[in-house]
């Protein structure tokens, strides 16, 4: 907590439901901590502690780079996908409460609507709710967008325009978000391949649109590609992926993607291989639903999602001005708004 300067860190635990979840909460200083909800069978509760302090933190540079009035925040729960339960969901929902709107929940992988559903049972604090309740619903279109627009930004600044048609893109992980990504690229005309660890997602994306290929996932890193679009778990950047990695951009909708931004960053300058900070391209879905904290209106959503393109261009030109990585200079950019209006916020 200290060594990345947290405010709080809540851990839940109830014995009649199951739940074994971690409440993170980075920075509150632009609004309320918003962030989702991830569901997975970590190993360790060390494990979980650090997914929850780095996704958290994450959320807060998103915000903050989005000119969203929102802090960050995250949550884990340690459970198996399959073991899930509207008991389970409602007593996590009453922990949320419990923290009096300093925390606002939503989406996350292995979480859906009809599980945002079972908490907003038990409190207001929580987003991307199903249509039929007036939230948004799945969030997921949105952060595909999101990391579409980025990447064609990306596109402009490697290759001089944003066409997409005939590079070849690596997609890892074709969940909600990477279908919604594959579509865009097919319709743009890209080559795409396709990996994940599930098979039922790659035969429903196959399924969908035959034109792509099927990766196997020990092969990611030998393949021939222009772009990686990593859209799974973090940390795929790593000493030895980046020893192989065949790529001119990294553009994907996953958190986390550098194992370490210190030692990653820096190499993939070495490499000239340019990089679209996470917690910018993946913005789309959070943008999505801190709409629904105001009146919620799907073009307005679209548009703040496009804004996308031009701050992944601004962030590569403060890149190149003050050489730093990219990731640093993202980071610069959000600390830099959270610092000024946290001022401003000082002198009320």
């Amino acid at each position: 907590m200290q060594d990345m300067e947290h405010e709080q860190v809540v851990f839940c635990q109830d014995p009649a439901s199951g739940l074994q979840a971690i409440i993170a909460i980075h920075n509150t200083t632009l609004g309320p901590a918003l962030g989702g909800t991830r569901l997975w069978p970590y190993k360790t509760h060390g494990e979980a502690v650090v997914d929850a302090l780095r996704l958290s933190r994450g959320m807060t540079y998103k915000a903050a780079i989005s000119g969203l009035n929102l802090g960050g925040g995250k949550a884990v729960i340690i459970a198996d996908p399959a073991n899930k339960s509207e008991m389970l969901w409602r007593r996590y929902g009453k922990f949320v409460d419990s923290l009096g709107g300093k925390y606002i929940t939503a989406e996350d992988v292995n979480t859906s609507a009809r599980d945002m559903e079972f908490i907003a049972l038990e409190t207001k604090s929580v987003t991307g709710v199903p249509e039929y309740m007036g939230g948004s619903g799945d969030p997921s279109p949105f952060t595909a967008y999101g990391v579409f627009v980025g990447m064609k930004a990306a596109a402009k600044k490697r290759w001089g325009n944003d066409n997409l048609e005939g590079k070849t893109v690596l997609v890892q992980g074709v969940g909600h978000v990477g279908q919604y990504l594959v579509g865009h690229l097919v319709e743009a005309g890209a080559t795409v391949k396709v990996s994940d660890i599930k098979d039922a997602n790659l035969q429903k994306v196959k399924a969908d649109f035959p034109a792509v290929t099927i990766v196997d996932n020990d092969t990611i890193f030998d393949q021939d590609m222009d772009i990686y679009a990593p859209c799974a778990l973090g940390a795929t950047v790593n000493e030895e992926s980046l020893s192989k990695l065949k790529a001119s951009i990294i553009a994907g909708a996953a958190n986390n993607q550098l194992a370490d931004e210190n030692v990653q960053g820096p190499k993939l300058i070495e490499k000239g291989i340019l990089y679209v900070p996470d917690f910018l391209i993946n913005a789309g879905g959070l943008i999505n639903v801190a709409a629904e904290l105001e009146t919620y209106n799907v073009d307005r959503v679209k548009g703040n999602v496009e804004k996308i393109y031009d701050r992944t261009l601004e962030i590569f030109a403060l890149s190149e001005r003050e050489q730093l990585h990219t990731q640093q200079a993202a980071m610069r950019i959000a600390q830099q708004r959270i610092d000024d209006i946290g001022k401003v916020h000082s002198r009320m």
